[in-house]
């Protein structure tokens, strides 16, 4: 196993240090440290031009991301989603007193099952939230067709998307809106940190006021807004993290091979993703036969000091504050899907230990 001892399913990608301190010193010499500073400029011109898109907004994270979305979109009432994303997903929808209504996935992408939406749209349905499954594509086409047919607004919680391409074009160019998390355990990070994408003028423009309390000058203010801003630290490391980003994708995708390599012949399945999709190599998540054969291999790697994670378990339509749905795939793959460790500096040597163990577990 490596130095650290402990293998984690991700970890944190750390810039050369002394590639932070010199933005540091920028930052000292402006005396400028949050509040769209130049650096929060300098970021969102490059991560625009780096992900082929009009308007990108950094935010303090995906969460904000998400209702800042909504609230562009001007949604309030039903808004149709998936049961299997992150929780945020979904808090940001109760958030702003909206109604998530669930609609299982597709047992092949794990994204939202685009023929089953039809049959949950009523006269209160205003959006469509759909999830793209680390970093797997949702099927953009169908539900394209069907925002067009009911008119909908259609939102994509991209976070897991950094990079990723569909038919040669930024995924990121899809639907009305798109969002992106900056998180830490993110393939790009800023720490802390999010966007919000769109290639609408008029969507853009009211975005730039959503995030900053609704500002239109410091005397002024055009509506209802929010504190969405990011810091100049932040922004730091984020110009630190992104000359690397193609290495740091070109890494994971060595080490997921691996992984096919060493898993090919055992009976764990994978996600299918489209082959017109360019991918960013986000997450390793496998397929157990049985939820006990996941608990079992689980606590196998435990016992070798390695933590892969349940993500996401349980599915969403478990919440509490939610109302309950009958979404059936989503709840059988929640109980037998699990990431394996996938980072910038898993060595080849981990991956393949990690791969002896799961076999002897699946005996």
């Amino acid at each position: 196993m490596n130095n650290a001892g402990k293998i984690n399913v991700t970890k944190t990608y750390f810039p050369p240090i002394e590639d932070y301190i010199s933005y540091l010193r920028k930052i000292w010499a402006n005396g400028w440290i949050t509040n769209h500073g130049p650096l929060v400029i300098e970021l969102e011109k490059k991560l625009k031009k780096f992900l082929g898109v009009k308007h990108l907004f950094l935010v303090s994270n995906g969460t904000i991301a998400l209702e800042i979305a909504l609230k562009a979109l001007d949604i309030s009432e039903e808004i149709i989603t998936t049961p299997f994303s992150y929780v945020a997903t979904i808090s940001s929808i109760a958030w702003i007193n909206c109604k998530p209504v669930f609609v299982d996935i597709d047992p092949d992408s794990l994204c939202i099952n685009p023929s089953l939406i039809a049959e949950k749209v009523t006269n209160k349905t205003e959006a469509i939230l759909a999830t793209h499954v680390y970093g797997s594509p949702c099927n953009l086409e169908y539900l394209e067709n069907i925002v067009q047919k009911y008119n909908l607004k259609l939102i994509y919680d991209a976070s897991h998307c950094f990079g990723v391409k569909y038919k040669g074009e930024s995924i990121l160019n899809y639907g009305d809106i798109s969002t992106l998390s900056f998180h830490a355990t993110k393939l790009f990070h800023m720490a802390e940190g999010g966007a919000v994408i769109t290639n609408d003028d008029d969507i853009a423009h009211k975005i730039s006021y959503l995030r900053n309390f609704g500002h239109r000058g410091q005397e002024d203010f055009w509506g209802l807004g929010i504190n969405g801003k990011n810091s100049e630290l932040h922004a730091a490391m984020g110009l630190c993290v992104l000359p690397n980003i193609m290495s740091i994708i070109c890494y994971r995708k060595k080490a997921s091979l691996e992984y096919d390599k060493c898993l090919k012949d055992t009976k764990l399945e994978h996600i299918k993703i489209n082959n017109d999709t360019e991918y960013n190599y986000s997450y390793y998540p496998v397929i157990f036969e049985s939820e006990e054969q996941l608990l079992k291999t689980r606590c196998a790697l435990n016992d070798n000091n390695i933590y892969p994670r349940r993500y996401f378990y349980p599915s969403l339509d478990k919440l509490n504050y939610i109302n309950k749905y009958e979404v059936p795939v989503a709840d059988n793959i929640s109980k037998r899907i699990m990431c394996l460790p996938l980072y910038h500096c898993l060595s080849i040597t981990d991956v393949k230990n990690i791969s002896k163990i799961i076999i002897s577990s699946l005996v």
